[in-house]
């Protein structure tokens, strides 16, 4: 088994089909000469029965003598003629060789049995076939007492020669059938293997090149080419994975950038200012240290967008009962501390999904800070939950429709907020979050100004 396993598809391929060629042509070639033995001998066994007794006179002549000595006489057809006595002793009457007595041939001159075939030999070695009958004496029509068994013999070359020829004919044919199978089980394997040989090579291309655009040939309906369009559709979205993964990083770095450099040239500043001596003024040194704190809050912020994003998408999240409506609760609170100035009005009602309590509050918490960021100073947010539906509506300048469908991609902000604070990644996890709880998020204008957020989440008014 080793060794197979180290042979290459295409020659096991062939091995596999010269074998099962080899085996139906040695069964159809050993069925062949079995029932062609069976047809010989039966044509013998029907020959030898055809054979007509021996004469009265000449029987009881040949057994008062009854000599040991093979007498030919010509008008014999058959190939050999004895009689055999009750006692074994077996008397000539026509041929040139004597038979060996068989048991069977006794029983049947005892009268035991009424006739047999078998094989037997000669005196000399010879192999013949056999078939012993009984004499029997009395009046004419009248079967008379069992007194010997006469045997009549022809030779079985008669049988086995040609069965030796058909023989080597049949293991001439085997042999040139297993070369042809084996020549055609070469081209069948070629033939069919060369849409593996094409997928290996591009595999093999990919693996070497990390060329994620190569597409093999899946015409048809077989299972090479739904192999075919598997590897293709695998490829495909590798390729789209690799492409947001590198978007992800641009994007990312894009937005890294801004309070990378902010905090390096307040840092630097500082760090002149030691260096040199030169005291900045009070007021200045602590707006540089807010501006610091305020730019590492966000590269905070921003790394844990980041890390959320870039977890796998095919990881099962936690999933529990959760109250929604004491999450809400919870962002509702964390909204107003962030928003000193606004008014966040909650009224919610008792509502259970099944999903990630983290998760599920992070969401929640983006949607309101979305809703905070955007309103004045001044405004109102008005958070309801009903029948599994959060809304969030603020007081903002709202969002043109041209760009609504782009309010939940990476990184995405509308060109009169990307003055404020911000990733553009926490409607991203909104609709993540959301996505993985069954559920869908939108937003649209609202009755009178300002955004409409809806989330809408699978559940029920009590735990199940």
């Amino acid at each position: 088994m080793g060794g197979l396993r180290r042979l290459t598809l295409r020659a096991r391929l062939t091995m596999l089909v010269a074998v099962a060629v080899a085996v139906a042509v040695a069964v159809c070639s050993g069925a062949s000469w079995y029932l062609t033995r069976d047809r010989l001998y039966e044509q013998l066994d029907r020959t030898l029965a055809s054979s007509p007794r021996p004469p009265n006179g000449h029987v009881g002549k040949s057994l008062r003598n009854c000599s040991q000595t093979p007498v030919l006489d010509g008008r014999a057809p058959f190939g050999l003629i004895q009689l055999v006595r009750p006692d074994g002793t077996p008397c000539a009457l026509e041929g040139l060789q004597m038979l060996r007595v068989d048991p069977q041939d006794v029983a049947v001159a005892r009268g035991e049995i009424a006739e047999v075939v078998h094989d037997g030999t000669t005196t000399d070695g010879t192999r013949v076939r056999v078939l012993t009958r009984p004499v029997f004496f009395g009046p004419p029509g009248v079967g008379g007492p069992v007194v010997a068994a006469w045997s009549v013999a022809l030779p079985l070359n008669q049988v086995e020669d040609p069965l030796d020829t058909l023989a080597l004919l049949l293991v001439a044919v085997t042999a040139v059938g297993v070369l042809g199978a084996a020549a055609i089980g070469l081209v069948v394997a070629r033939a069919g293997l060369r849409p593996v040989d094409e997928l290996t090579g591009a595999v093999e291309h990919i693996a070497r090149t990390e060329d994620l655009a190569v597409r093999i040939p899946d015409e048809g309906s077989d299972e090479l080419a739904r192999l075919g369009r598997s590897f293709n559709a695998m490829t495909a979205a590798l390729a789209a994975s690799r492409e947001r993964q590198q978007q992800l990083i641009a994007d990312a770095g894009h937005e890294l950038r801004t309070p990378l450099t902010s905090l390096r040239t307040n840092i630097d500043l500082l760090l002149r200012s030691e260096e040199t001596g030169r005291e900045l003024p009070p007021g200045q040194r602590h707006r540089m240290l807010t501006s610091v704190k305020a730019q590492m809050l966000e590269l905070s912020s921003l790394v844990g967008d980041l890390l959320e994003l870039a977890r796998p998408d095919e990881r099962e999240p936690a999933r529990e009962q959760v109250a929604l409506h004491e999450t809400v609760g919870r962002a509702v609170e964390r909204a107003r501390l962030r928003g000193p100035g606004l008014r966040v009005e909650a009224e919610t009602t008792p509502w259970y999904v099944l999903g990630d309590p983290g998760q599920l509050e992070r969401a929640v918490v983006n949607l309101l800070d979305n809703a905070v960021k955007f309103s004045p100073p001044d405004g109102t947010v008005e958070v309801r939950l009903k029948d599994g539906e959060l809304t969030v509506r603020d007081q903002g300048p709202g969002i043109p429709a041209d760009e609504l469908p782009h309010v939940f991609e990476r990184f995405w902000r509308s060109p009169s907020a990307r003055s404020l604070p911000g990733s553009g990644l926490g409607l991203s996890i909104v609709a993540r979050v959301v996505a993985e709880a069954g559920g869908r998020v939108s937003l649209e204008p609202a009755d009178g100004g300002g955004t409409l957020a809806r989330m809408r989440l699978p559940g029920g008014p009590t735990l199940d």
